[in-house]
Order: structure tokens, then C-alpha cells, then sequence
């Protein structure tokens, strides 16, 4: 039953991806940039559905009034499987991304990506190439804007050794706003890499934001803390609450490391 909800899970996703993007293409470009975010938006909720009448799993968020009421900041989430790339675009009001700039070569969703003036970059540049990527990033900042950046850059397993990232230091350094850390684990229930999708539920934790003004190393080892001690928590509650969830040996590992620690 596990396999058939699965595939008939993917197939709808992708099929709501392509026909969402199709239908309100004339909307979106229509639109204005930040009423035209409302399609995307959307389009993530209709996942949600989804996600969990087909494959019975659902989620909650806790900590959303950690988010800051106005103001650019950086919201920093755990990135495991495709689901965190899309999932918490409903509760920000303006996000946008520093992503590769391949993506901005696909026909139509390049399109939809410059309209909402994500920030390309070229991840074999540097000098003053990067300098722009950082000057495009503090003036969509500057006008309130949310930037969304992964600290370990890739998606990772859950409770896999962490591998924060120094990018986000600078970027903090850099931008003087705000940092949001969020914790989850979709990556138990949505695998990377695999068309498997288990049921369940799981919450997403939105922890205090990190003022700006520390020192960027001093910043990096505080987050990776924060984050790492508020994931390994979550991950011992999430299995608990999905005594049935399979989980991968990375998780398993982890679990076996926190217990032997408690013990």
C-alpha cells in the first residue's frame, strides 16, 4: 500500500506542478511581482492536500511568532528532501533564494523564478561576480524581503553529521539582519533520493531568531548549537510519535549516539 500511495503521490505532484504552472501562467505574469508569489504559494498548499490525503501525512508548525513581524531577515532551515525547498513559502510574506543559475535557463519556471527576482549566481565565479550576487541580495533585502538559505548548502540525510556551511556566516556578517533557524525532519517521511513516501506526522520548529552584530565565527558555532541540539530533540520526539516510521541508518545511528549519551 506504501508503494502504490507512493507512485500515486509522485504522479499527482508532478502532474498539479505541471498543470498549476501551465494554467496560472497568464495570472502570474500579469500580476504584480509580490500578489503573483500567491500562485506558488498555493500551489504548495495544494501539495500539503496532497500529501496528506494520498499519502496520509501530515505536519504542524511551531515557533511562528519567532519570525520577526517586518523586516529583511534570514530564515535557515534543515534541508532534507524536495519538501522543505517549497513547503513553509505559505507563512513568509516576500522570500526569495541565492540559487544556481541554471535554474533560470528552464523554459517557464526560469521564467517565474525572475519574476519573482530570485538571485542567480554562478558557483564558479568569483571576485566581482560574487560582489554583485551579494549587492542583488542586500537590495532585495533591503526592501524587506526574506532570504531563504540552507546552512549546509545540500540536503542531508536526518541525523546525518552536520556540515554547516561558512556562506551563511558571511552572508550574516554581511547583511547585519536577522537569522531564523528552523528545524525539521520531512526527510524520515519524503527520503532524497527515493520515490518512497511513508505516512505520519512530523512538526516543524521555528526557533528564536540570532540577532545581528555577533562575530561571524562566534555566529557559526552558536547556530550550529542551537540547530544541532533543538534537531536532536526533535528527532528522538518524531520517532516517537511514528513507532512504525523505517527509518535510514543515519537516524538510526544518531539515535543509537544520543541514547548511549543519556545513559
Amino acid at each position: 500500500m506504501i508503494a502504490f500511495r507512493s507512485v500515486l503521490f509522485n504522479t499527482l505532484f508532478y502532474l498539479n506542478l505541471i498543470l498549476q504552472m501551465i494554467i496560472m501562467t497568464p495570472a502570474y505574469f500579469l500580476l504584480p511581482r509580490k500578489k503573483a508569489y500567491g500562485v506558488a504559494k498555493n500551489w504548495a498548499r495544494s501539495n500539503h492536500w496532497l500529501f496528506d490525503k494520498v499519502v496520509g501525512t501530515t505536519f504542524e508548525i511551531e515557533g511562528l511568532e519567532n519570525i520577526p513581524a517586518d523586516g529583511g531577515y534570514i530564515f535557515a532551515p534543515k534541508h532534507q528532501s524536495f519538501w522543505d525547498a517549497y513547503a513553509l513559502l505559505p507563512w513568509l510574506d516576500d522570500p526569495f533564494y541565492i540559487l544556481k543559475r541554471e535554474l533560470t535557463w528552464i523554459p517557464l519556471f526560469g521564467w517565474y523564478l525572475k519574476k519573482q527576482r530570485m538571485v542567480p549566481v554562478d558557483r564558479s565565479a568569483r571576485g566581482k561576480v560574487m560582489a554583485a550576487v551579494m549587492q542583488r541580495t542586500k537590495e532585495e533585502m533591503n526592501s524587506g524581503r526574506q532570504l531563504i538559505i540552507y546552512p549546509e548548502g545540500t540536503r542531508r540525510p536526518p541525523g546525518a553529521t552536520p556540515e554547516y556551511k561558512y556562506g551563511i556566516a558571511r552572508l550574516y556578517r554581511d547583511l547585519q539582519v536577522p537569522v531564523v533557524p528552523v528545524v525539521m525532519h520531512p526527510g524520515l517521511f519524503w527520503p532524497r533520493r527515493k520515490f518512497v513516501r511513508y505516512p505520519g506526522h512530523f512538526k516543524v520548529r521555528i526557533l528564536p531568531a540570532i540577532a545581528p552584530g555577533m562575530d561571524p565565527d562566534a555566529f557559526l558555532a552558536h547556530l550550529v548549537e542551537v540547530m544541532e541540539t533543538a534537531s536532536d530533540r526533535l528527532l528522538v520526539e518524531t520517532v516517537a510519535e511514528n513507532p512504525n516510521l523505517p527509518l535510514p541508518p543515519t537516524a538510526e545511528q544518531r539515535l543509537a549516539e544520543l541514547k548511549a549519551h543519556t545513559a
